[in-house]
């Protein structure tokens, strides 16, 4: 069903007739069918005439103007009485401009007048989309003249075409926009019902801090908790800002040309410090062994307190290997083990995570860094948004550092000699202060 011709496309299609009606036209039709067709018995819809009433006119009212017009410019000349002395005069017999219905026509004179009118398809692409109908009482159209007529039907197609896309691409802007005003709402919802247990959350964990004895084995269980739900605030801070950014004007720009910004993701500009990997990896590595225990993994590291401190974000680093362990736990069957590990390389560190998984195929090792891949693992049950490697090397780019993914683990040539040739290693290299 073709969309209702817009004021803009009305505008051109007066131009075009005025155009015709310049060159002599006593009256021209644009019409429009009602739906895109390839057949040319579509049903017609009159969008433009000249003479406005001519759309309600049946084919011998049209013809038996046309006649009335051409017996207009050419005056009938009757010869008076004359005699020697006298020569003929010429009278002009006056023209009727009677209003009634036009008479029925001659055949001969109706197939003269037949051959001054054109009928132009309106067609793009093989689609039908309507008439272009003129004619003219005076004289048949010259070759130069249809050629141009020919013209004008095709500007009118194209023009067709254009409009009824504008005016697709503003109803599925619309719906888009409708739809994106659903999951804001849905969205705002969400984001103030999570704060109330969120902050539920963090208080029971300090109350079962200072319950619990420094040296009770749980106390590590609820520092966790308390850890983890002021990540959890820093996130919803995140996720706030990102709200308000839905009421700015954004600058259009390519979108090859748009960078993920490290302060898009930690709510906060790069601030590159030196600090010690294990300040680093400690809280996170107590989390992860409660999940290990849980879901039956175990879980190993070898952390040297010796090892000099690195040039790092603390922030941005914690967010990284936070995702690269999640990654190893939840990619590992029960009865394997993640194993974790840090050493110096010189103007480098290298943190190394690896599991005892079924590892990635080769085929899915280029693609691993693009937003949403997931390769083999999106035919998995395993949930996931193929975004934690992206986020990961992006931050990890913003601190001057890199990661690299080797599957079997031990092709990094980091690992103990003794490990599993099985699973997946993410090796991430930090410089050194």
């Amino acid at each position: 069903m073709l969309m209702p011709a817009s004021a803009e496309f009305v505008a051109l299609c007066q131009a075009q007739v005025t155009l015709l009606t310049q060159m002599g036209a006593a009256l021209s039709i644009v019409y429009l069918t009602e739906e895109l067709t390839e057949v040319a018995d579509a049903k017609l819809v009159p969008v433009v005439a000249y003479p406005e009433a001519i759309v309600t006119w049946d084919k011998d009212q049209i013809l038996s103007l046309l006649s009335r017009r051409q017996r207009q410019s050419k005056p009938r000349l009757l010869a008076a009485k004359t005699s020697a002395n006298h020569p003929a005069s010429l009278t002009v017999l006056p023209v009727s401009r009677s209003t009634a219905s036009p008479l029925p026509l001659q055949a001969a004179e109706q197939a003269l007048l037949r051959q001054q009118q054109l009928i132009l398809p309106l067609i793009h692409e093989d689609t039908v989309m309507g008439l272009l109908v003129t004619a003219r009482s005076d004289r048949a159209w010259s070759e130069a003249e249809q050629t141009q007529l020919k013209q004008v039907a095709e500007t009118l197609a194209v023009a067709c075409v254009l409009d009824q896309r504008s005016q697709w691409m503003a109803e599925d802007l619309h719906q888009q926009q409708m739809l994106w005003e659903q999951r804001q709402d849905l969205f705002d919802d969400l984001l103030h019902q999570f704060r109330n247990p969120l902050t539920a959350l963090r208080t029971f964990g300090k109350l079962l801090m200072r319950r619990l004895q420094p040296e009770d084995t749980n106390h590590p269980v609820a520092d966790g908790i308390v850890r983890e739900s002021d990540r959890l605030q820093d996130l919803l801070k995140q996720l706030d800002i990102a709200a308000d950014l839905n009421d700015l004007k954004l600058l259009p720009v390519q979108p090859a040309s748009v960078a993920l910004l490290p302060e898009s993701l930690t709510g906060s500009a790069c601030c590159l410090d030196r600090h010690a990997l294990i300040e680093v990896l400690e809280p996170l590595l107590e989390s992860a062994d409660a999940i290990a225990q849980d879901r039956q993994l175990t879980l190993q590291s070898k952390i040297p307190v010796s090892l000099p401190p690195v040039q790092t974000d603390v922030k941005m680093l914690r967010e990284v290997l936070s995702n690269l362990i999640d990654n190893a736990l939840k990619y590992t069957p029960a009865g394997g083990g993640v194993w974790v590990q840090a050493e110096d390389q010189g103007k480098k560190q290298a943190i190394v995570i690896a599991d005892t998984g079924a590892g990635i195929p080769p085929q899915d090792l280029p693609r691993l860094f693009e937003r949403h891949y997931r390769g083999v693992q999106a035919q998995t049950a395993i949930p996931g948004s193929g975004l934690g490697l992206a986020i990961a090397r992006e931050l990890l780019h913003a601190m001057q550092a890199d990661l690299e993914i080797f599957s079997p683990a031990p092709t990094c040539g980091l690992l103990p000699p003794d490990y599993p040739a099985t699973g997946t290693a993410v090796v991430v290299w930090l410089p050194t202060a």
